[in-house]
């Protein structure tokens, strides 16, 4: 299991007493790094956040080998196996969206993952040949596996499914802590997870908190900049996490259509919804199916997206009617 190390940063008043204390909560978990800050704080504030994301972090992490997910990708029968609840909400909200996409999201691309070097294995430096991607994508399809929530359990129809819930268990995560500081009754808050994120209320400025979104290039920089607030933002992007072999660029993000990393011209996207869940996967739904079906999908789900996409010049921004009520006037 990681060990995720807290650091609580008290930011000072203002000079002039008008600028709210601030308490910053930061460390690492599920890989990445997180930020939450409230405008309370305390030790055991501290200790129940490192809790509740560790628990994400042993439930669904496929680096994990004692994981609900990694115990259930292991196993060959078809009977239910038992899982936590908080697996059982993702997969469920991962299979409603699956269906709403067209399967242009499917967690049941495990395998290809890990075929592509971005899983926990070791990265190959070896050509992945078309044959490889057929014989592996006869396990891929979210109706290869079924969901039950009481008792919560899962069920795959075939032994060799492999289910990886890095495009949405960030954005579970975030939404957990979400309830936890509900539940103390804190009115302003941020948090944040490897880039998915929640607010409310105000920020120590007492003011909408603002959320920047980078440029998708190496040298970053905002691209734009939103205001939330009781809401959560999600962006999903092939500038991070990505390698380059013999000049060409292979991007984290898998279609499951093709069982290859996507290669289409959308670098950005980014998704305001009030569930960081649900943003987190559609945003990757979004990636997946690129710049017009995309956008397209999108509009029937009257979703509040922003696109940047790459262009000869550099790049050109696409957003949704909605996407306008959150953006910096």
């Amino acid at each position: 299991m990681n060990r995720t190390i807290l650091v609580l940063i008290v930011l000072s008043l203002s000079v002039f007493g008008c600028r709210r204390p601030v308490f910053v909560y930061q460390g690492r978990v599920m890989g990445t790094t997180y930020t939450v800050k409230t405008i309370l704080g305390s030790e055991q504030i501290q200790s129940d956040v490192q809790s509740i994301l560790n628990r994400m972090d042993s439930a669904m992490s496929t680096y994990q080998e004692n994981s609900f997910i990694s115990r259930f990708n292991r196993s060959n029968g078809n009977d239910w196996f038992p899982v936590s609840e908080d697996v059982v909400r993702v997969v469920y909200c991962a299979q409603r969206i699956a269906a709403q996409s067209g399967g242009a999201f499917d967690i049941t691309v495990g395998s290809l993952v890990n075929l592509w070097g971005f899983g926990p294995g070791e990265r190959s430096t070896k050509v992945v040949h078309q044959e490889k991607i057929r014989r592996l994508q006869k396990d891929v399809g979210y109706h290869h596996i079924d969901v039950q929530l009481n008792p919560p359990c899962l069920k795959k129809f075939l032994g060799g499914v492999n289910i990886d819930l890095s495009a949405i268990a960030k954005g579970y995560a975030v939404d957990k802590v979400a309830e936890y500081l509900d539940s103390l009754k804190i009115a302003n808050f941020y948090i944040e997870v490897g880039g998915e994120i929640r607010v409310r209320g105000r920020n120590p400025d007492r003011k909408e908190w603002q959320i920047g979104i980078s440029t998708p290039d190496e040298l970053g920089g905002i691209q734009k900049i939103i205001s939330l607030s009781e809401k959560s933002v999600a962006t999903s992007g092939d500038y991070h996490n990505y390698y380059e072999r013999e000049g060409v660029r292979y991007s984290h993000t898998i279609d499951p259509r093709t069982g290859r990393p996507i290669m289409h011209k959308l670098a950005s996207v980014t998704v305001v919804h009030d569930s960081c869940m649900v943003a987190d996967a559609w945003a990757t739904a979004i990636t997946v199916l690129g710049p017009e079906e995309g956008y397209n999908l999108a509009l029937r789900n009257d979703l509040a997206v922003f696109m940047i996409i790459r262009d000869k010049n550099g790049f050109i921004e696409k957003k949704t009617q909605q996407f306008n009520d959150f953006l910096e006037e």
